[in-house]
């Protein structure tokens, strides 16, 4: 069991923790679908805050305390203003007196870490621009649910360098898989962030070549090309990204057994085609689904110590 008091980052956790919270949340799948998952979490609360709204983030949380017997309160940004109408700190302090652990999808990880410095309660990072934890969590899970394992694998990241392939940079830092950026010149993922992962040992490399990328990949990932926040730019970011489509061609490239992951929301057309988002190679809903139980694993590790 890790001895961390938050999740903030993958970053953060050992090759042991990420192992470990995989296992177990492959284990409340199974418990989840044979209708034997137990209410531990009779009498939590979890407390959501949402500056930035989602299907996903808002869902699977919610149904991951639901499922374990405890309750997830919705706080939108509207009714907070965190940061703006009330302090950071004094919003940690008082929603520790009212919940037992704190989820928030935000924009700056300074404002995550903020809350976590003065919350008595674990807090949880559900997204900001620079990380995206749970999303690569539950990914991990699902590589390892339908490959056996990650580790020793290769995995091509395909698209934007943005928060989800930090915290996949951050993976490779913690598991031992092969990891290739397939990029555009200006989208590269945070260089701090690279740069400490491949001081740990990870095996990353980056290519602006999309074929190259998804040679004998065992796992194609890729995120849409324009994030919440970027609609200005939607224009010119299909432009510079349009090579990097994950379509027929690039699985053609990719080892016979490939599967292919998306975050969603998906832009079909934009950097996945109908073809293969619809097709044999996709366990985009396995993905989707495995973020309530990966979150599950997580919250049991921060809750039942």
């Amino acid at each position: 069991m890790w001895d961390r008091k938050h999740f903030l980052s993958i970053y953060d956790l050992s090759r042991e923790d990420v192992n470990e919270v995989v296992a177990k949340g492959l284990d409340l799948k199974s418990k989840h679908h044979r209708g034997t998952l137990e209410p531990m979490l009779k009498g939590k609360a979890m407390g959501m805050v949402f500056r930035k709204p989602s299907l996903r983030t808002r869902m699977s949380f919610e149904m991951a305390m639901e499922g374990l017997g405890g309750h997830a309160l919705y706080i939108s940004d509207e009714e907070i203003k965190l940061g703006r109408r009330e302090a950071v700190c004094d919003v940690a302090r008082v929603m520790s007196r009212y919940v037992d652990v704190i989820m928030i999808r935000t924009f700056d990880q300074a404002e995550i870490e903020g809350l976590a410095e003065y919350a008595s309660v674990p807090v949880i990072n559900a997204l900001t621009d620079m990380y995206h934890p749970c999303q690569v969590m539950g990914d991990v899970m699902t590589v390892a649910e339908h490959k056996g394992k990650i580790e020793g694998l290769k995995v091509a990241f395909l698209g934007d360098g943005n928060n989800v392939a930090n915290s996949w940079v951050n993976a490779a830092a913690k598991l031992r898989f092969h990891m290739v950026l397939g990029m555009a010149e200006g989208y590269e993922p945070d260089a701090g962030i690279l740069e400490r992962a491949r001081k740990d040992g990870a095996g990353i490399d980056m290519t602006y070549d999309a074929m190259e990328a998804v040679k004998g990949a065992d796992v194609i990932y890729t995120d849409v090309w324009a994030g919440m926040g970027q609609e200005d730019e939607v224009k010119k970011r299909k432009a510079d990204l349009g090579h990097l489509q994950v379509n027929d061609r690039l699985i053609e490239a990719a080892k016979e057994d490939v599967i292919v992951l998306h975050c969603l929301p998906a832009h079909r057309g934009d950097e996945i085609t109908d073809s293969v988002m619809d097709g044999p190679h996709a366990v985009v809903y396995d993905e989707a689904e495995n973020r309530m139980h990966i979150q599950r694993a997580i919250i049991l590790e921060l809750l039942m110590k």
